[in-house]
């Protein structure tokens, strides 16, 4: 056969075959292109991003979603991180229309040299048809699909919208999709921020994500990081003075979670269950943004006044002893730190390891290494706990409290000296709004959320105890009585069939104090009296009453014992109801989410609170239009007089009642109520001025005592002033103008009616204009009237 024979054989072997592989080829796409997925759909893709959840002022509070995914657009990807994915993946990205033919070719001699399908020669174009509408399957009949795919998307959609979809998709490790998500995730910045080096490390992460990364195998993916450098150089992208500096350049990566700027999870909890309940498993993946109503500042201040409030509690009852202990003996002190590895910082509360101990001081070894001394003023607390009523004798000296090898915890003292502290078994609440429409501010639902999940503020039913009473003084007004009404505080028993037992209630302080006015039984929080004022208007009338305040009838008890807060509510109910005295008697719904914007940047949903608008005329709903929403309008459910008279009393309280510590905030616009149930169970402070209304509670889980003395004014009111001292920093006093309707005058101390003229020990007090008293003999409570609870006399209500 001669060479011109042979040469005519080959052409018609290649062009037989090529016609072959063009019929094939025809069959095939007449099979596969009516089952191509539209292409349409990649120009309005929704990638997975989580949902984000920020405080009113834009600052991150949580991130919830199984994938990290920040998307970013073309123009704001650094150039260089485009050179390095060319020259990782593509280097002819720019040149072929889909399909490298050269690469498919190189593919396809490797596979007859080596006789197994291995991945190669896949274009950008082709990974962006894998991950959007493809299996990662290793199929010739998939393989196909993706070419054909690649050349509908090349007609579609131009090189930067294909690029763009590339670097947002690409699963990059460590549920990192996109490249600025890995960014965030192995370096904690943004692709801006990044090196030439470690914006080749990002490019290197496609080929095997989650073995080769720079935290799973960082010498096989700074091998690969390398290579990319080297096609970078060769290819011409960099310099030899770049390439030089990136490859001596140590890539320094380790896994970064996502920091909330704010710290609220409770209430970031509340927004994620809100959402689901909206949208369902699409809100972890729709890339929702939602703005909530709370104050970066407030809640700040709130985290804090909880913490400290709380550790105050725990250090007033003793030590309880180390977190846990271990033997240093021939333990190296480099390895030191890493024993404190399972004992987590909580509630900003630090860990630490005693590793040398002094007469009246300790050596402590930190999680960061540091070392620090604690010294005597910072131990000397530390009496050891025996029971919330007793605690041992106090330490003499350092040894009396700690020892080598315990691992405790450390806080910093106001005075910035570091202390012994430990963390507190007592939970507590903290919930803020502000009274003019219900705007959740800040709230805390117990110490640490990694502690313990359930939201106290919102979810934890327990008595208000005295705390409640402002709600039956308000309906003894309406029903009523005045300021000065008389009424006897002495001895009682009930036979109340709604009690199914004798019923004796006492004070606090066990003492008895006779005739009192009901100004003074309010600010001191007399329990007798405000048992007898319920049974004057009615435990039935008083619940339905609580209704105005936002209270169901069903949750309160129809007996004698509302009066003393014998009722289970919630920190939030608490705040809504004082709300209505804060902001002129109006009930507002509390609500968190301000804003939900799509993935878009569109807002599909803004909340619309009712408003507090005295000055609004009647029926004015509807009629007024803000440009986005018709004016909701919060309705009256007390007359300004009722709130007037209650806000006043409510200010006593503070001014020189249970509440008086609150007196060091140096305001005169506080007003509030302290409330303490049986056995010291719950403690609570509920207080406001014009502006904000807040609710703090402490107690335990378990329905335990918290101790004697730890009252409300003790254990909850000092977390009420840290809050509201930073809240109301800089806020300027106000104060209220006294509605029409009421007159002030001097009484009688003693009898609650007009002083006669020249009454030495007259006092001022307000009234009603049509309840007020005349002057009239002394006759104060015996203990044995049943006053009707009307009419304007105020000696008449004795009983």
């Amino acid at each position: 056969m001669n060479f011109t024979r042979l040469v005519r054989l080959i052409l018609s072997a290649v062009f037989t075959l090529a016609i072959v592989l063009m019929v094939l080829s025809a069959v095939l796409y007449v099979k596969i292109e009516p089952q191509l997925p539209s292409i349409e759909l990649l120009k309005d893709v929704q990638l997975q991003v989580p949902l984000r959840i920020y405080t009113s002022d834009r600052k991150l509070l949580a991130v919830f979603g199984e994938k990290r995914r920040t998307p970013v657009q073309i123009e704001n990807v650094p150039p260089v991180l485009i050179q390095a994915f060319l020259a990782a993946e593509d280097d002819r990205f720019f040149e072929h229309p889909g399909v490298d033919f050269q690469g498919l070719l190189r593919a396809g001699i490797e596979l007859l040299r080596t006789g197994e399908k291995r991945q190669g020669g896949s274009t950008i174009t082709m990974q962006v048809a894998r991950n959007f509408f493809l299996t990662t399957e290793k199929t010739y009949l998939r393989k196909l699909t993706e070419i054909l795919l690649a050349f509908k998307i090349e007609h579609s959609l131009n090189k930067e919208e294909i690029l763009e979809l590339y670097l947002n998709k690409i699963f990059l490790g460590h549920r990192a999709y996109g490249v600025e998500a890995a960014a965030q995730v192995y370096y904690g910045v943004g692709i801006d921020e990044l090196s030439v080096a470690r914006l080749a490390m990002i490019a290197a992460l496609p080929k095997a994500p989650s073995r080769v990364n720079p935290v799973n195998d960082p010498t096989a993916a700074l091998v690969r990081r390398n290579y990319i450098l080297g096609r970078m150089y060769s290819l011409g992208y960099i310099d030899a003075e770049v390439y030089r500096k990136a490859l001596a350049e140590e890539d320094g990566a380790e896994l970064h979670t996502v920091q909330a700027e704010v710290t609220a999870p409770y209430l970031a909890e509340m927004v994620r269950d809100e959402m689901v309940m909206r949208y369902g498993e699409e809100a972890y993946t729709s890339g929702f943004e939602v703005v909530t109503t709370v104050e970066s500042s407030l809640q700040t201040a709130a985290n804090r006044a909880l913490r400290d409030a709380l550790l105050e509690y725990s250090r007033r009852h003793g030590y309880r002893g180390p977190e846990g202990h271990v033997d240093l003996a021939g333990v190296a002190a480099d390895t030191w730190p890493d024993l404190l590895a399972d004992f987590p910082a909580l509630g900003d509360v630090e860990a630490g390891l005693v590793t040398a101990v002094e007469d009246h001081s300790a050596r402590v070894t930190l999680r960061d290494r540091q070392t620090i001394t604690i010294e005597w003023d910072g131990l000397s607390w530390a009496r050891p706990y025996q029971s919330v009523n007793q605690l041992g004798k106090p330490p003499v000296k350092a040894a009396d409290v700690v020892a080598v090898g315990d691992i405790t915890r450390i806080e910093t003292s106001k005075e910035g000296k570091w202390r012994l502290t430990q963390l507190p078994l007592v939970q507590g609440a903290l919930v803020s709004l502000r009274p003019d429409d219900g705007a959740v501010v800040a709230l805390v639902g117990g110490f640490d959320y990694r502690l313990s999940k359930f939201n106290r503020a919102t979810q934890a039913m327990r008595q208000p105890g005295s705390s409640f009473k402002p709600i039956i003084y308000s309906a003894a007004l309406e029903k009523g009585f005045t300021t000065a009404s008389i009424i006897n505080d002495a001895p009682v028993v009930f036979d109340d069939n709604a009690l199914e037992s004798t019923w004796r209630p006492e004070n606090y302080s066990g003492k008895f104090y006779g005739p009192t006015r009901l100004r003074e039984a309010l600010y001191l929080s007399r329990n007798l009296v405000s048992v007898r004022i319920l049974q004057s208007i009615g435990a039935a009338y008083a619940a339905q009453y609580a209704e105005r305040f936002g209270f169901e009838s069903s949750q309160l008890p129809k007996d004698l014992t509302l009066a003393l807060g014998s009722a289970s509510v919630t920190p939030l109910q608490m705040a809504r109801a004082f709300a209505v005295f804060a902001n002129g008697g109006y009930l507002v719904d509390p609500y968190f989410i301000r804003r939900i914007h799509a993935a878009t940047g569109e807002v599909i949903y803004s909340a619309k609170p009712r408003v507090v608008c005295p000055d609004c005329p009647p029926g004015i709903e509807g009629i007024l239009d803000d440009g986005d929403s018709n004016l909701n309008l919060a309705p009256a459910v007390i007359t300004p007089q009722n709130v007037w008279l209650m806000n006043s009393m409510l200010q006593d309280v503070i001014q020189r009642g249970t509440g008086r510590r609150a007196s060091a905030l140096g305001r005169t616009d506080l007003s509030g109520k302290t409330g303490t149930t049986n056995d010291q169970k719950d403690a609570w402070f509920c207080g406001y001025n014009p502006s904000l209304v807040t609710t703090t509670w402490v107690g335990f889980d378990k329905l335990e005592p918290l101790g004697r003395a730890e009252t409300g004014g003790q254990a909850a009111l000092p977390m009420w002033m840290e809050y509201m001292g930073a809240a109301l920093a800089g806020v300027k006093t106000q104060t209220r103008e006294q509605p029409d309707g009421l007159v002030t005058v001097r009484i009688d101390p003693k009898t609650g009616l007009l002083a006669r003229n020249g009454q030495a020990d007259a006092i001022f007090e307000t009234f009603r204009v049509e309840d007020v008293p005349q002057v009239g003999v002394d006759s104060r409570a015996t203990g044995t009237g049943s006053g009707s609870g009307s009419g304007s006399g105020a000696v008449e209500q004795l009983f």
